[in-house]
């Protein structure tokens, strides 16, 4: 399963470099069941005229997914995200029927994966998630760095500071 979770993980670096290399926050995405790409995406609008916090890339992956299969079932597909999912995305992941989310670097400032479902109301507190998390770590926090390295987003922010950092262990899930 480690080898089939580094195939897909190097997918979303894939589109997380394309992402980098036009200057948005290198988040990459992709969308797989049965062992299958369902959809692929990366973070857009982090910054210039467009610029907002709703296209994330895994939101944006999964606007996508439900654009060109509207009716399939979310039931077994998992989340191949290069960063920690923030609460948004988490969410947006868990109320979809998503419930495997694997991802590459801890996202210390709002890394949504780290929730207690058990103390929300109904809805999230019965759901059974299972978070993989540090799979192909160094290869996304390369990216990461990059970023912090050249551009303004988050810059002086926690997980700038943190990022570029010299290389900290894993963060424990």
């Amino acid at each position: 399963m480690a080898q089939q979770h580094e195939q897909f993980m190097r997918e979303a670096l894939a589109e997380a470099k394309t992402a980098l290399a036009a200057g948005e926050f290198p988040v990459g995405c992709v969308l797989v069941k049965d062992g299958r790409i369902l959809a692929r995406g990366h973070r857009q609008n982090s910054s210039g005229p467009r610029a907002n916090e709703l296209d994330h890339a895994e939101v944006t992956t999964l606007r996508r997914l439900l654009h060109t299969q509207p009716d399939l079932d979310l039931e077994g597909v998992t989340v191949y995200a290069t960063m920690e999912p923030c609460l948004m995305c988490y969410a947006t992941l868990l109320l979809s029927g998503i419930r495997t989310v694997v991802w590459a670097y801890e996202d210390i400032m709002g890394g949504g994966t780290g929730l207690d479902l058990a103390g929300l109301p109904q809805l999230y507190r019965e759901m059974r998630v299972e978070i993989i998390p540090n799979i192909l770590r160094q290869e996304s926090l390369a990216l990461f760095k990059d970023f912090f390295r050249q551009y303004d987003y988050w810059q002086g922010s926690s997980l700038a500071e943190y990022t570029l950092a010299a290389s900290p262990a894993p963060a424990k899930p």
